[in-house]
């Protein structure tokens, strides 16, 4: 059944319940630091973002998923919150987004995120049929977001004060921009935190109208304990309907938030299911398929190195991400990308590829140094410098049969 679009209960309060979510907690780590925030993942009998009862790979949470349907019929949307920030943890996010767009190809799919890593990922998501994106903005000028965040990782520094926050800021305006021009729903969720920021909201809501964005979810602040702002006492409701109401004359309102934690499933609202909880437990003990595997029986797959997807064209210093086939009765299909390492490192750079590549028996390559080749050969991926069509190269590993024309030995 392919579900529609409006059947999306955090985007329309009229089937909020009717239609449930799940969240799958694929993305522990985070890149910034707000000061409301003290993330923990053991409060099973807490309800708010940034917890959760278990971290999931996503083979993991591809079987979990498969427990969620079972249990729970109505379903109309698989998103991914954290309980760090999905963009913080790209491979993760990315790889899980993949699997249940091919296993459930009608399933809406959604993220939240803070922004800062989103960009790079855009086209891809659209690829994907992703269709709606929450970013949290707290904040449109600096010294305000100074008072919110205590640093921003960014590019693997961390930046304090407000170089920090206008990096996160002018990042989350930029993915607010792109995300729309894929015409991809986008929901803007702000934190009213008393004392800081209840008389700007009117001014972030503004600037979010202008920018498109399709709804606005101001959230009231919880009450977190060790965290920095751990004194600072929740708004009241008073507060909260003033400031909706002001920001209500710039962008549509959401009002029906109940602050899901990162493994939310269910409708909104709902208690969480005890059975489910059990079940997401087991499965985070589950064995994860793509741990290097040293038997070319486990190594499935192809990587190709290629910028089009046509030709073997690409030295692997220079590929940013790698094109991954799998034989499908004899013919070679594209599964996935994924990205390579940035560059730097030396040795460590490749270990980490060889990791990435764990369940591929061959890499296809136009180029490669020695440094890596070693490095892929000792864990098991068979390197080979060749040129010519990706398809022929491909169904050549499969087949058996002779090396593509312009094959170098690796001998």
């Amino acid at each position: 059944m392919k579900l529609s679009e409006m059947n999306h209960p955090c985007f329309n309060a009229k089937v909020r319940h009717k239609f449930g979510r799940v969240h799958l907690p694929v993305a522990p780590r985070c890149n910034i630091q707000c000061n409301y925030c003290n993330r923990k993942f053991d409060c099973v009998n807490e309800s708010r973002p940034g917890v959760c009862s278990a971290i999931l790979s996503p083979f993991q949470a591809m079987a979990y998923l498969e427990y969620v349907f079972e249990e729970k019929e109505n379903i109309s949307v698989v998103g991914i919150a954290g309980p760090g920030d999905p963009f913080a943890n790209p491979q993760e996010t990315m790889q899980t987004l993949r699997l249940v767009r091919e296993k459930y190809p009608d399933i809406m799919l959604c993220l939240a995120t803070n922004g800062l890593g989103i960009g790079p990922y855009i086209d891809e998501l659209a690829d994907l049929n992703v269709g709606h994106v929450t970013i949290t903005v707290n904040a449109v000028d600096p010294d305000i977001a100074a008072k919110i965040y205590a640093w921003v990782r960014y590019k693997k520094r961390v930046r304090r004060a407000k170089e920090g926050v206008t990096i996160l800021m002018d990042k989350q305006i930029e993915a607010i921009k792109k995300l729309k021009a894929h015409n991809i729903t986008v929901k803007v969720n702000t934190i009213l935190i008393p004392g800081k920021n209840e008389g700007h909201i009117e001014a972030v809501a503004k600037r979010m109208g202008e920018l498109g964005v399709d709804i606005f979810n101001c959230i009231p602040y919880y009450q977190t304990k060790e965290s920095h702002f751990a004194d600072i006492p929740e708004p009241s409701k008073e507060l909260l309907s003033q400031v909706r109401t002001k920001a209500g004359q710039y962008i549509t309102q959401m009002k029906h938030c109940v602050r899901c934690r990162a493994d939310a499933v269910g409708c909104l609202g709902d208690k969480e299911s005890e059975r489910l909880m059990t079940r997401l437990n087991e499965c985070a003990q589950l064995a994860k398929p793509l741990e290097p595997v040293r038997t070319k029986k486990l190594r499935p797959y192809v990587a190709v190195a290629s910028s089009g997807g046509v030709h073997i064209n690409q030295h692997l210093g220079e590929a940013s991400r790698l094109l991954i086939y799998r034989n499908n009765n004899g013919c070679a299909t594209l599964l996935e990308t994924r990205l390579t390492p940035e560059p730097g490192g030396g040795i460590k750079r490749w270990e980490t590829l060889a990791d990435r590549l764990a369940d591929c028996g061959t890499l296809l390559v136009n180029g490669i140094g020695e440094t890596p080749r070693k490095a892929l050969l000792k864990n098991g991926i068979n390197v080979r410098e060749t040129k010519g069509l990706v398809e022929t190269a491909i169904n050549a590993v499969y087949n058996g049969g002779e090396r593509p024309a312009g094959e170098s030995n690796p001998d």
